[in-house]
């Protein structure tokens, strides 16, 4: 069986999250938290690239981890326009929505940017994005807000919430798409997904702020006092 090694990347709001996979193997795991200090320095989510990018590479260095054989770089998706669950190539036009912020700006729209850059620099590696926080496989009903002027829209952890589905459902041996969920990512911002045979057919968008607060969002406030205010 020939040997792949592949370096995953997850950047979040509050950390940067890295692995190393030999094949199917994990044989590195770090979760790289960062201060309030330290981000406070950069004006922008995009600005914070060169600083995350080099922490990712020291901690691989200090590892001992040779990033020369690395075959391929999957970095989280970020606020791109809306697609299918799935894995994607990095490709130029990805990276110009995701500088250019066209749907949002959030430290997942480094991810790709991050991996196209590390892929770049080895032999014979690629980028790629897997479950981008835009997936979108809501009903057209879970669209409606309550209010014409306004549609509820899928942005949330897509990445995390397919990934422990799978989990679960391998755990139990079935399939994900045999199986119907709720599944609830806690982070810097919290989603609560219905997922009806592998797909995710309602869900807050917790990147505004819509549904329960977290520790960086102030959830759904009531709306009555949010208008006086």
């Amino acid at each position: 069986m020939e040997e792949y090694k592949i370096l995953a990347i997850n950047p979040g709001s509050t950390s940067t999250k890295i692995a190393v996979f030999r094949n199917n193997k994990n044989i590195f795991l770090k979760n790289i938290k960062h201060s309030a200090d330290d981000l406070a320095k950069f004006k922008t989510i995009a600005d914070q690239f060169s600083f995350r990018k080099e922490i990712i590479l020291e901690e691989l260095k200090q590892a001992g981890i040779d990033v020369n054989k690395i075959s391929a770089v999957v970095g989280r998706g970020g606020l791109l326009k809306p697609i299918e669950s799935g894995v994607y190539e990095v490709n130029e036009q990805m990276k110009v929505d995701l500088r250019n912020s066209i749907m949002g700006e959030h430290a997942s729209n480094l991810g790709a940017l991050i991996a196209d850059d590390i892929a770049r620099s080895l032999p014979s590696a690629k980028a790629y994005i897997a479950d981008p926080v835009v997936v979108d496989e809501m009903e057209d009903v879970a669209r409606i807000s309550g209010h014409p002027r306004f549609k509820r829209v899928s942005i949330f952890h897509a990445l995390n919430q397919k990934a422990i589905a799978r989990l679960h459902a391998k755990s139990i041996d079935k399939k994900y798409e045999e199986l119907n969920l709720v599944i609830a990512h806690l982070g810097g911002g919290i989603s609560v997904g219905a997922h009806r045979q592998g797909r995710v057919i309602d869900v807050n968008n917790a990147l505004d702020g819509d549904g329960p607060f977290s520790p960086e969002r102030a959830g759904t406030v009531p709306a009555g006092q949010l208008a006086k205010l």
